[in-house]
């Protein structure tokens, strides 16, 4: 995409650093090698135990738009919160230590907002999703949304681009209009560690606006762990998950949402964390019973039981513990699901990892109907 960047803009990038000394680096030279000349770097090394202070301190002493606060440790989210505290750019975004960005990433964005006239509030693209291996191998496939957020017309309402809200939060692959965070008072939840605080970040802001804008090309590497790190999260903080669901979920009432393809969203990912969750634990505790059936009790079993992205054997599952077992259960939309779901990684990133997605989700499947 050729731009012409508009020295009206400024955007800020929070930088929220915890222990990172192996990729800091790599991620902040791509920061800087940024197209868009106008931007302040901002470090917040959440109480670092390596080398990431001295790190970022030396990209500081290169380059003056990088600043680097030092502090205790507070967690993702209240480090994010001093970013934007910080922030004097009329755009912010987010980037996380051990990503990496395309060199147009910013400036693109920014022009993309200007071609609207009127500021929009928020401007999202897809990303890379980069798996590494052994012996220094790796392989970048496009994520899940990547050509399927395709909105009548922009900028539009979540509703109109709801697959941004049916995968990874993906908080970073984006700006966000600085007026607009504060207009709304939209805040980090400020909980210990990472702690998911990307969850309810997604919806707060996402559902206050219908100036939301999409560019379909990624600029954002994402180094992705996927399910098995969501896994072992969840061995270790089994309440984390259910818990930053039942964030967003206060959000969407908060707004007073009644969009069905948004509460059909939030449902969909109150039922994968609490399959998450339930797996993770074994529920085996009573906090972690208790909040599987809380969270439970907080969705709308219709739009769960009638949702063909879910197996047929979890939903049945879920159905027993609702009391809606006389529910017919669609087993052929699920299959179309999975065949679509395989066409589009074919036509998007090959064969081979078409096929991994599939049995990945097969597999959860079979693991659903086993319990």
């Amino acid at each position: 995409m050729n731009v012409t960047l508009s020295d009206r803009h400024k955007v800020s990038v929070i930088v929220p650093i915890c222990n990172v000394e192996r990729y800091l680096g790599q991620c902040l030279s791509s920061i800087l090698r940024q197209t868009f000349g106008d931007l302040e770097v901002i470090c917040l090394n959440d109480g670092s135990s390596d080398g990431s202070s001295a790190i970022a301190h030396s990209f500081a002493a290169q380059d003056s738009r990088v600043s680097v606060v030092d502090k205790d440790n507070e967690g993702y989210g209240a480090t994010c919160n001093r970013g934007l505290d910080l922030a004097t750019g009329d755009y912010v975004a987010i980037v996380e230590p051990d990503d990496y960005l395309e060199p147009g990433m910013y400036g693109n964005l920014v022009a993309f907002g200007d071609t609207f006239g009127e500021p929009v509030d928020v401007i999202r693209a897809p990303y890379w999703r980069v798996f590494e291996f052994g012996g220094g191998q790796s392989q970048r496939v496009t994520c899940a949304y990547k050509g399927r957020v395709n909105p009548p017309s922009l900028p539009f309402s979540i509703g109109d681009g709801v697959e941004l809200l049916c995968h990874h939060p993906s908080i970073w692959s984006g700006i966000y209009r600085t007026g607009y965070l504060k207009e709304r008072g939209i805040r980090f939840v400020e909980v210990p560690g990472a702690g998911w605080a990307d969850n309810p970040f997604l919806y707060e802001t996402l559902c206050q606006t219908d100036r939301i804008a999409y560019l379909d090309k990624p600029y954002y590497d994402y180094r992705e762990n996927g399910l098995a790190e969501a896994m072992a999260f969840a061995s270790k903080h089994p309440l984390v998950p259910l818990a930053r669901w039942n964030d967003c979920m206060d959000v969407v009432e908060r707004l007073g949402v009644t969009d069905r393809r948004v509460l059909s969203a939030v449902m969909l990912r109150g039922f994968n964390y609490y399959q998450i969750t339930e797996r993770a634990s074994g529920a085996a505790t009573p906090d972690v019973v208790e909040a599987i059936d809380a969270s439970i009790r907080r969705m709308d079993p219709d739009l769960v039981l009638s949702d063909v992205r879910i197996s047929p054997a979890a939903r049945r599952s879920f159905a027993e513990k609702v009391g809606r077992s006389e529910v017919r259960i669609d087993e052929f939309g699920y299959l179309g699901h999975l065949v679509s779901e395989g066409a589009y990684r074919i036509r998007t990133n090959g064969l081979a990892f078409a096929y991994l997605t599939v049995r990945d989700r097969l597999g959860r499947g079979r693991k659903a109907s086993s319990k």
